[in-house]
């Protein structure tokens, strides 16, 4: 996928108002990026194609999920996926970073585009939830089973999981399987054909 694809690619599923957001975020991590390493250097030119539609394709994934409550990023880095899905959908988004010079980062973004988010300087494992969780997202974090070991305090029986994987998430998601029960499934990802999204609901231990 090209930029250029990209671009057209999120502009089919929303409007320019939004088109402009992402493209005013990724500006702000472009300039952010001559500080601190928010995303890997080579990725930068490519940051639509990479990381925007990496990104906006959960929140398509989230569309049809109903259940009340917030989104909650765990480990958001740069803001991917939470910033983007902070600007293209309504729930409020809870961003989870332990780094302080990248939640320093959060926060200005936030504040920039004036996003119905919040910033969480704090590891996922001591976060309080102060309402239900309607979507739990996690991109780069840990492996699965690590990951619901860290974040299932958050979630109940109608949280939907939504975590892109490379080529390891089905033998990631098999491991898990082996502590975790719950309803799960794999969509392929629309960026790379070897990169897949763990979709999870219902997530507990055996």
């Amino acid at each position: 996928m090209t930029e250029d694809d990209a671009k057209t690619w999120v502009s089919t599923h929303w409007p320019a108002e939004s088109v402009e957001r992402l493209a005013a975020y990724a500006a702000l991590v472009r300039a952010g990026a001559a500080t601190q390493n928010l995303v890997a250097p080579s990725t930068l030119d490519h940051f639509w194609a990479r990381h925007i539609v990496d990104s906006a394709q959960l929140v398509l994934l989230a569309q049809a999920h109903t259940a009340k409550g917030g989104w909650i990023d765990i480990g958001s880095g740069a803001g991917l996926p939470g910033i983007v899905a902070a600007i293209l959908q309504s729930r409020p988004v809870l961003l989870v970073e332990p780094r302080r010079r990248r939640a320093d980062f959060l926060t200005e973004t936030v504040d920039a585009l004036g996003l119905s988010a919040t910033v969480a300087q704090s590891r996922i494992e001591v976060v309080k939830a102060a309402g239900p969780t309607s979507i739990l997202s996690a991109r780069a974090v840990t492996a699965l089973d690590p990951l619901f070991d860290s974040a299932s305090h958050l979630a109940d029986k109608n949280t939907l999981w939504l975590l892109p994987k490379g080529r390891s998430g089905q033998s990631e998601l098999e491991l898990a399987q082996h502590r975790w029960h719950g309803m799960f499934h794999v969509e392929q990802s629309v960026t790379a054909a070897n990169s897949v999204i763990v979709v999870a609901k219902g997530v507990m231990l055996r």
